[in-house]
């Protein structure tokens, strides 16, 4: 499959990684490889990267994509997990980790697997198609109040409670079973003054999105265990594009970093703060104007990088 877009913020992202040649390094969202394909150029025969990803088609198409490299390790599992998979391979440490967070680009472009709200396609939006909870499942069967919070905290949707109760609504007379119908009820609930912000579905369908696939609530635990997994020097560069993915990084890289609480007159700390490293940028790094320009994905996108001491 031809990629249509060149990976989010992917000089950025190759320079924070600050690859050395021989190092071994993890790509914990796969996808279609773009970012690994950058990171493999720069490592020599005796370096080694880690491909991992939920989806088994991006993986295939990860495979193809890096077909002309030998030393990459291809993994079909979630990066949650990236301590048991370094476990499993007998690693102990990296030098260095990728996570692009959110839907990729290839899955967007696969408009059958329902992430697109462009299209008639069934409501499915799984990162892990082995999976069964779907967002059909989501639509139909949660309940109500569930479903507008759902709606207003994970899309940042201001209609979230209109939606909410129109799809309840909807799904009374029959299951509402496709992308296409889902849009036209999301439609309806916003009024048309308010819909010239980009495409009004874009906030619910980012929403049951991030539900279907658990993105949010262990992101934090994850981040930190990425921090434990470098070596001395190794880097963590983060991209993510949702506010909630933002703070949640933020908040383990202050975390990791470490916190002395000790009056200043002490002449040693008795607090027992731990430091794991250093923040590299206290600001995000965002995508350049002609990116932007190129790339509308890449709006939103913000990347924070993390240096294991």
């Amino acid at each position: 499959m031809e990629f249509k877009h060149k990976p989010v913020l992917l000089n950025e992202c190759i320079e924070g990684l600050n690859i050395k040649p021989d190092g071994i390094y993890v790509d914990g969202t796969l996808g279609g490889a773009g970012h690994s394909k950058e990171i493999l150029k720069k490592l020599s025969k005796n370096g080694l990267l880690i491909g991992i990803d939920r989806d088994e088609e991006a993986l295939k198409a990860a495979k193809k994509n890096l077909e002309n490299y030998d030393n990459v390790k291809y993994i079909y599992g979630n990066h949650d997990d990236v301590d048991l998979i370094l476990e499993s391979l007998n690693i102990n440490n990296v030098d260095g980790i990728l996570l692009d967070l959110g839907v990729s680009s290839y899955q967007l472009d696969e408009r059958n697997r329902g992430f697109s709200y462009l299209g008639e396609n069934k409501l499915d939006m799984r990162m892990d198609k082995n999976q069964e909870f779907t967002a059909r499942d989501v639509v139909n069967n949660y309940p109500e109040e569930k479903l507008a919070n759902i709606i207003y905290e994970y899309g940042e949707e201001r209609f979230s409670r209109q939606i909410a109760r129109n799809i309840c609504l909807e799904r009374k007379k029959n299951p509402i079973e496709t992308t296409d119908k889902l849009v036209e009820i999301i439609e309806r609930s916003i009024p048309k003054s308010k819909q010239n912000n980009g495409h009004p579905a874009k906030r619910t369908f980012q929403a049951i999105r991030i539900e279907v696939n658990n993105e949010i609530k262990p992101l934090y635990d994850t981040v930190l265990k990425c921090i434990k997994s470098l070596n001395p020097g190794g880097r963590l560069c983060i991209i993510t594009f949702h506010s909630l993915e933002d703070r949640a990084v933020k908040k383990a890289f202050v975390e990791a970093e470490g916190h002395c609480t000790c009056p200043k007159d002490l002449p040693y700390c008795v607090c027992g703060a731990v430091s794991y490293g250093k923040i590299i940028n206290r600001k995000p790094i965002i995508a350049t104007k002609e990116e932007q320009a190129e790339n509308s994905r890449s709006k939103s996108a913000k990347l924070r990088i993390f240096e294991r001491r």
